[in-house]
């Protein structure tokens, strides 16, 4: 289940507070990805609600 819009635009990383881009629809486990340059940080989404803690995070390969 894709995220509301008005939800991902004030989201942002906590790591570098960069944007975060949706990747929930194209995969099986939902998750938001840090586009700032450098970081990449991915963050699970679980029942619907982003887990925005860095410790949760995927590093990015």
């Amino acid at each position: 289940m894709p995220l509301e819009a008005g939800l991902l635009e004030i989201l942002a990383c906590p790591a570098c507070h960069a944007p975060l881009r949706d990747e929930s629809a194209s995969e099986e486990s939902p998750e938001l990805v840090c586009e700032g340059e450098g970081c990449g940080l991915a963050y699970p989404v679980r029942d619907g609600i982003p887990v925005l803690l860095v410790d949760e995070a995927r590093r990015p390969a």
